[in-house]
């Protein structure tokens, strides 16, 4: 059959995600403000910015010619492509997003999404990770996504707890040093 008659699939977006990227079953789409902010930022760049931009690139490539060796053509469709897929991602997630503001959980020394804990594990060493949405999650910065299982573990415990979770090393207990809520940027 010929190519240009070979329909793209048309499935969920989630099913082309990584594992760590994918929304529970039957879970909410947790999100900071922040991370919410970013999310649609970035809708509204590729709707009204970079996707008129491709548009009319492969309008140009196309009025050329010959489109089978164009190359413009041809990568700008894939692009083009590209684009039309994160934006569907997108506007799925900012639909199904509910906006959970860390600075509402007031003084609070449990663990719920949007804290900032400091942990020590048995060496002493502390580490400071923020719980905040799966798209927000950004190892470097020290924010997890709610569903790692170090989050799992954290949630609902409380300042001064040891908590016992899985690790990819194996079976790892830390202490709980702090809790705070703040925004994030």
């Amino acid at each position: 059959m010929n190519k240009a008659f070979v329909r793209e699939s048309e499935g969920d977006d989630d099913e082309e995600l990584q594992p760590a990227l994918r929304i529970p079953p039957g879970t909410r789409n947790y999100i900071t403000p922040a991370g919410h902010a970013r999310l649609k930022s970035e809708l509204e760049h590729l709707v009204k910015r970079e996707r008129p931009h491709v548009v009319e690139i492969v309008a140009w490539a196309a009025s050329n010619g010959d489109r089978s060796e164009n190359g413009d053509y041809i990568y700008g469709k894939r692009r083009l492509r590209e684009i039309d897929r994160r934006i569907r991602f997108l506007t799925k997630r900012l639909d199904i997003a509910e906006i959970v503001d860390p600075l509402r959980q007031g003084d609070n020394d449990q663990v719920f999404f949007g804290a900032t804990v400091t942990v020590a594990d048995a060496q002493g060493a502390e580490n400071t990770y923020t719980i905040v949405g799966i798209d927000e999650a950004d190892a470097s910065l020290g924010r997890i996504s709610w569903i790692s299982p170090l989050a799992r573990a954290l949630i609902k415990a409380r300042e001064g707890d040891s908590i016992r979770f899985q690790s990819p090393v194996g079976i790892r207990e830390i202490d709980i040093v702090e809790v705070r809520y703040r925004a994030l940027d």
